[in-house]
């Protein structure tokens, strides 16, 4: 047995004596003394289990957490990880200002853009001066009008005056674009899970 070892055996018959002797010292009978004891010891047990399994109850709660909210996303080493959808879509919940909102990740977008409901919400100015943005849709062209977000955060990640664009015919899709993303140190997709690296 090595030091550590031995000091985790003292520790650990002293507990018992502990609990032992408060137990003798009530004078109650024998079999609700062993009902006692009992339940200290399933609660030193249970107490020991936690400490020894500490990291894996941890991924197991974070396992549990994105089942029940896969957006959210999860940190792992400094790394934003996002599960892919049953649809093959990456989504994530972002922040702006005090509006939360559900994002579609696109690298195949140029720009971030946010529905209308979206900009409103978050109070966000639409520039109405000069052209607006002709974007090519799968339903043809659609006149869009730039926007800045003061503020997005993405899980760990902020970022601010991030430039956008809004049009009533995204009804209520919010995009990531690719400028979001190429403001990133990386980010790519490993098997079913998307990595961003603030």
């Amino acid at each position: 047995m090595t030091n550590d070892e031995t000091v985790r055996a003292v520790i650990l018959l002293l507990w018992i004596v502990l609990v032992a002797s408060a137990l003798v010292a009530r004078r109650m009978p024998w079999g609700q003394t062993l009902r006692m004891a009992l339940a200290w010891v399933a609660i030193f047990g249970t107490l020991f289990v936690v400490a020894a399994y500490k990291d894996e109850l941890g991924g197991l709660w974070q396992r549990l957490r994105l089942a029940g909210n896969p957006q959210a996303g999860s940190v792992q080493g400094g790394e934003f990880h996002i599960p892919m959808g049953e649809d093959g879509h990456f989504r994530v919940r972002a922040a702006i200002g005090g509006t939360d909102a559900s994002f579609l990740i696109d690298s195949g977008a140029t720009t971030t853009a946010l529905s209308r409901a979206t900009v409103e919400s978050a109070g966000i100015d639409i520039d109405e001066s000069g052209f607006g943005v002709a974007i090519d849709t799968a339903n043809g062209t659609i006149l869009a009008r730039r926007i800045v977000i003061p503020r997005i955060t993405v899980g760990p990640i902020v970022r601010t005056d991030l430039h956008a664009i809004t049009a009533a015919e995204f009804g209520d899709t919010n995009v990531l674009g690719m400028n979001f993303l190429s403001s990133l140190s990386g980010w790519g997709v490993e098997g079913r899970t998307l990595v961003l690296k603030p």
